[in-house]
């Protein structure tokens, strides 16, 4: 079998960011990458649910909502995937701040976090989701195009 795209990315120099980690026609998947892979401690399981929760809302309800096609975490909890559709890397990368200011700032009830909405609505942390947010807040303060492309050797 052929090996998939994001298996050829060297994980052992990958920082945290933002990249683009493939194009489907217009369809462009954005790697959001929250930790250093392999290296501990990767986010908790509640945290990264409530990040989920909480930048999909935001994205689905800006101005791009109809741009945006997924976000969704990594199994290795080392990040999140970001597709969308027709939308330039500036705006994307202005999207992604934006939604993480909303997330450091958010106040309330995490949006679709109940038995009815949620398939695993007892695992949220809001407090873990601010702390992810803020940290990237730091880590995208600076963030261009010219970045978005993976680091190689």
């Amino acid at each position: 079998m052929e090996k998939i795209a994001s298996f050829t990315i060297d994980h052992t120099i990958l920082q945290r960011g933002m990249y683009i980690s493939r194009k489907d026609g217009d369809v462009i998947t954005y790697d959001i990458r929250t930790r250093r892979p392999n290296i501990p401690p990767f986010m908790e399981n509640d945290a990264m649910h409530t990040v989920e929760h909480l930048f999909a809302t935001y994205v689905r309800n800006s101005e791009f909502s109809e741009n945006v096609v997924y976000f969704g975490p990594m199994g290795c909890r080392t990040g999140f995937y970001f597709l969308t559709r027709e939308l330039s890397h500036a705006d994307a990368i202005a999207l992604t701040k934006r939604a993480f200011d909303f997330i450091a700032d958010f106040e309330g009830e995490i949006p679709g976090a109940t038995a009815l909405e949620c398939g695993n609505y007892l695992e949220h942390s809001l407090e873990g989701a601010k702390k992810e947010a803020e940290e990237m807040k730091k880590v995208l303060a600076d963030w261009s195009e010219e970045k978005l492309v993976y680091p190689v050797k």
